[in-house]
């Protein structure tokens, strides 16, 4: 407060003591009514840039910041000797008193839409939906493979057609002009293209080349590490492909083949194929989960990479061990290998090369679509109808991922606008306080998508925007946001009895005329499970190093 007889012992009259007061008193007023303002929204913006305007002008004229309204004599002093005017005062602390009751808090009391748990609800009837139609159609109707038979893209619009009703005030096209923004996003734009063209790289190299990859590495070690190798041979492969159904398809044939000739347990030689091959879904350059979760987040994928390394790799280790011990305990018979040709494996290479330098995945993937090309034609393997021909049914399969990728975009962007997220991020900091508990939340976030959806890929897909407000939030960088989404996304994947992954590994095996049940495979998922072990250790026990 001003002291009046300080003021009229330096010689300022008592007009001018009462305009001091009066001018000081007002601004710390109307600062205290204009931050009670919460429906005026661009009043409250308008009077944000004024304010941080005059703040920055202050700063550079010698006036000092002040906190504390028992400043205010050092303040009309200070004005006063620099020749400026009353005024000054009045403007100095109506700036800092609002900046003080703001307090950087400007974009979430301010500039946030309001927050709205019914927003959510879209994803409430895409999850219900999706899961009521896979149950009916797998248990009920007793069709192979129900969750898959469920169309997933009309599950979406249903969802998408929920969210258009509840966005009320707008008229039809600017509602399609909303979703239009968050479909016209530059990450799922480059996320589209990726999609294509990790899957012509697929349809290039084919079958044949993933086999080589098999069949080489049993080819040199002993009969004794067998599984050993089928597990080190599908983190290979599935990473190398970048899918882990490819991988199980793939070499669950020969982990059956192993076990019969062998006498290695079925459900172990099986278990360790889908094991192996979620650690290449989570780690591959040309995993549509890898994509997904890099462009969502905004991140190179040699930065996730890197991240995703340092928690894989303990865990691949620990497995590894835990599979050798198992082998060494089992007595076991030589098997068959099948032939193989080496230079298949190169288009593999030179993609796994690349993405761990660096390289522009673009660029990654077209070398490895065109060296694939050369060797598949010089060899015979091909004839050029048929090089086309699978280029044409890889990128066809990626078309339903990348046009899930559009409408998750487009339902995202209505229920942020409908103020769904706001919810969700006042909901996660209730229960999850602080910044490796943020992480935790990221993790189950995505984890409950991928339970709702059996689809790893979708899950993230959906889990992006509200996980890139959650690290926002909690200061968590893009590389590491991108890294959890991927990982835990595989862990839950990995252990969903209804997943594309048990269901082929489980079809593969009857395939081949023996049966098994999604349990006994869950039960020697031992990589997975290390995995998240892996995951929670360096969340809440590894110390963060700072970023540079």
């Amino acid at each position: 407060m001003f002291r009046p007889t300080v003021l009229r012992s330096q010689g300022y009259s008592a007009a001018e003591i009462i305009s001091a007061i009066l001018i000081c008193e007002s601004g710390w007023l109307i600062s205290l009514c204009v931050s009670r303002i919460r429906r005026i929204k661009t009043i409250k913006c308008f009077f944000i840039a004024i304010i941080f305007t005059l703040h920055y002008y202050f700063s550079t004229v010698g006036v000092p910041k002040i906190a504390h309204r028992n400043h205010y004599n050092k303040a009309f002093f200070l004005c006063q000797e620099n020749g400026r005017a009353p005024i000054f005062v009045f403007l100095l602390l109506f700036c800092e008193d609002y900046c003080i009751m703001v307090r950087v808090k400007i974009r979430k009391d301010i500039l946030m839409k309001k927050s709205n748990p019914w927003a959510l609800l879209p994803v409430l009837v895409f999850a219900v939906l999706y899961l009521t139609l896979g149950i009916v159609f797998e248990y009920v109707l007793k069709i192979q493979m129900g969750f898959y038979n469920v169309p997933i893209i009309v599950v979406f619009l249903i969802a998408i057609l929920v969210a258009i009703l509840q966005t009320k005030g707008k008229t039809l096209d600017e509602k399609f002009a909303i979703m239009g923004r968050g479909v016209g996003d530059k990450n799922i734009v480059t996320m589209l293209f990726i999609f294509l063209l990790a899957g012509i790289f697929v349809g290039v190299v084919g079958r044949s080349s993933a086999e080589s990859v098999a069949y080489f590495v049993l080819s040199i070690v002993p009969p004794k590490l067998a599984v050993l190798v089928l597990f080190l041979v599908s983190c290979f492969v599935s990473t190398a492909m970048g899918t882990s159904v490819g991988t199980i398809t793939l070499l669950t044939p020969i982990a059956v083949a192993v076990s019969t000739a062998s006498g290695f347990a079925l459900p172990l030689c099986v278990g360790t194929v889908v094991g192996g091959a979620m650690f290449g879904d989570n780690l591959s350059f040309v995993s549509d989960t890898t994509i997904a979760a890099c462009q969502g987040q905004g991140c190179a994928m040699k930065d996730k990479f890197r991240a995703n390394f340092a928690i894989v790799l303990p865990a691949a280790i620990v497995t590894a061990i835990l599979i050798l011990l198992l082998s060494l305990s089992t007595e076991i018979a030589p098997f068959e290998i099948k032939p193989y040709r080496l230079i298949e494996i190169i288009p593999y290479i030179l993609v796994l090369i690349g993405g761990i330098a660096g390289v522009n995945v673009f660029l990654t993937l077209l070398i490895g679509i065109l060296s694939g090309s050369v060797i598949m034609l010089a060899t015979g393997a091909v004839d050029v109808p048929n090089l086309l021909s699978g280029m044409g049914k890889g990128a066809a399969g990626m078309f339903e991922t990348a046009m899930v990728a559009v409408l998750v975009s487009a339902l995202c962007e209505l229920i942020r606008e409908n103020g769904g997220f706001e919810a969700l991020l006042a909901g996660i900091r209730r229960v999850f306080r602080g910044k490796r508990a943020g992480q935790l939340g990221i993790g189950l976030l995505v984890g409950a998508m991928d339970i709702a959806t059996a689809n790893n890929t979708v899950a993230i897909v959906m889990a992006n925007p509200i996980a890139s407000e959650i690290a926002e939030e909690y200061g968590i960088t893009k590389k590491k946001t991108a890294s959890i989404l991927d990982t835990f996304s595989c862990i839950f994947q990995g252990f969903l009895p209804y997943g594309a992954q048990l269901l082929v590994a489980i079809s593969a095996v009857g395939t081949m005329g023996y049966s098994i049940s999604a349990f006994n495979i869950i039960g020697n998922l031992f990589y997975p499970m290390m995995l998240l072990l892996s995951s929670l250790v360096f969340i809440f026990l590894i110390p963060e190093r700072k970023e540079q």
